[in-house]
């Protein structure tokens, strides 16, 4: 069930990264991102206030927020440090890339959480797993020759280095979310609470000192439909995510994989929208990705 759950994710990403995209685009990143993760509080703001006051009722929707203690507030705010970082990042070298160059990149975090889940939680990949994570890596290797072609430099252009980095810190948080999840028990609704009200508080401060004091900067910002869209896609999506990690027998590294699926929606149909460039020849790494994440499912 943990697998079908994982591609459940996958579709609700794969809508996210379409309409990311469009909220980026020629617009003011830090508040399209303030924007995206407030509308995911908003979503989910009525099941706490109905935990309040009406828990009965929440618990019989399966959405009540529990309380918690300050101890574990800690733990949900390192993730939400985590993935503020990832976020403020990735959407910078979205808002300067092809989608089709920053999603494949994207879909290498199977590489950090796969070491990760071996180094950790000891999770034992076979034979078949392995083929498949490299066929990944190769793959995403391809797409920077096709990068190239597109007037992209991979060693130089510094937005190359930025979804890099959101990469690795967004493996770092899947990583992370296996202990929330599994060591304390945290039910996916109030995970996704607290840490949209912690990325909430950080975002505050930083566009206090990047975005708040300057006019022409708030002048520049566009309100777009897509942009509440990301939040609850992600929101949708990292609820499935969260509750295929509750399963005991769940590993990380595969459901990892799994998510990689949304490339399919982000390359062919981005590519489409968008129009932009080497969507044939974009093809072919595709094909490769997609089978290094069958492999891994299969084995």
């Amino acid at each position: 069930m943990w697998m079908y759950l994982g591609l459940l994710a996958a579709l609700f990403l794969g809508l996210h990264n379409l309409c990311k995209k469009h909220a980026v685009q020629g617009n003011e990143v830090f508040p399209v991102l303030l924007g995206t993760v407030g509308s995911s509080f908003i979503f989910l703001l009525p099941f706490f206030i109905g935990s309040i006051y009406y828990p009965e009722f929440t618990k019989g929707l399966g959405f009540f927020i529990e309380p918690i203690p300050w101890q574990t507030h800690g733990f949900i705010f390192i993730k939400s440090a985590i993935m503020a970082s990832s976020w403020v990042l990735a959407y910078q070298a979205l808002k300067h890339l092809p989608i089709t160059i920053v999603t494949p990149i994207r879909s290498a975090g199977p590489f950090f959480t796969f070491i990760g889940a071996i180094l950790i939680y000891d999770e034992k990949p076979n034979g078949l797993q392995w083929v498949g994570f490299f066929l990944i890596i190769f793959s995403v290797m391809l797409y920077s020759k096709i990068g190239k072609k597109e007037g992209i430099n991979f060693k130089r252009n510094k937005w190359i280095f930025a979804i890099i980095a959101a990469t690795f810190l967004g493996a770092s948080s899947g990583l992370y979310d296996k202990f929330l999840i599994q060591s304390l028990f945290l039910d996916p609704q109030t995970l996704l609470f607290w840490f949209s009200f912690y990325v909430i508080l950080i975002l505050l401060v930083i566009l206090s000192i990047t975005w708040f004091p300057f006019a022409d900067k708030r002048k520049a910002f566009k309100w777009r439909w897509t942009i509440p869209a990301v939040g609850i896609l992600l929101t949708s999506a990292d609820y499935f995510y969260f509750k295929a990690l509750q399963d005991p027998e769940a590993l990380i590294m595969l459901l990892s994989a799994i998510k990689r699926s949304q490339i399919i929606i982000a390359v062919v149909v981005g590519g489409l929208i968008f129009k932009e460039q080497n969507k044939r020849k974009k093809l072919v790494p595709l094909v490769g990705i997609m089978l290094g994440v069958f492999l891994i499912l299969y084995s």
